[in-house]
């Protein structure tokens, strides 16, 4: 019997590891999941992607390349007539609105370059390309940077610590990276 030509094999095997990833974490991650995940053959997995790295570094860009990056929406959202403090703030509140599976599968890949040298240039560029949306709606480029590691930070609270989103905390933050006046938020500030 003669090979089945399968030209769609390889996004088959990168969409598995997407899913099991999202659904049971980098830990999980094997050729052997991957493979009964996306119902072909052990060999298929290790034929397109050689090592568990090629195969994280596939799904890394896939996720925060391709067009449900998000980053093409964001750039949309914030090109619209909302000023920037509160646009930002309605995009996260929608974000983390919902199941928290992108999310948490979005993280999963970008940590896994502090361990995973293979991830880090494609985690760095995920990084760079970020900060160029947002700089595109700041006064410069440090304050997109400070605006990145902010939402970053944020979102990693949100899914560490399983609170509500609280609109006027995240709308506070934003504000003072901006440099613009927050809200008060009937705490006495120090």
């Amino acid at each position: 019997m003669g090979r089945r030509y399968d030209p769609e094999r390889r996004q088959r095997i990168i969409d598995a590891a997407i899913r099991t990833v999202e659904l049971k974490g980098i830990s999980a991650l094997s050729h052997r999941s991957v493979a009964a995940e996306a119902d072909v053959p052990l060999g298929s997995t290790t034929y397109h992607f050689a090592s568990l790295d090629d195969l994280l570094v596939a799904a890394l860009r896939q996720v925060t390349c391709g067009p449900q990056s998000g980053l093409e929406t964001w750039d949309a959202e914030l090109s619209g007539d909302e000023p920037l403090l509160d646009a930002l703030t309605r995009i996260l509140e929608e974000y983390t609105s919902g199941a928290h599976g992108r999310i948490r599968l979005e993280y999963e890949l970008y940590l896994a370059a502090l361990r995973r040298p293979a991830l880090q240039p494609v985690a760095a560029a995920w990084i760079d390309d970020w900060v160029e949306v947002v700089g595109r709606h700041t006064a410069d480029l440090a304050t997109a940077r400070a605006l990145a590691a902010l939402i970053d930070g944020l979102l990693l609270q949100f899914l560490l610590t399983d609170r509500p989103f609280d609109r006027t905390e995240v709308r506070s933050a934003l504000a003072r990276v901006l440099g613009e006046p927050a809200p008060p938020t009937g705490r006495d500030e120090p």
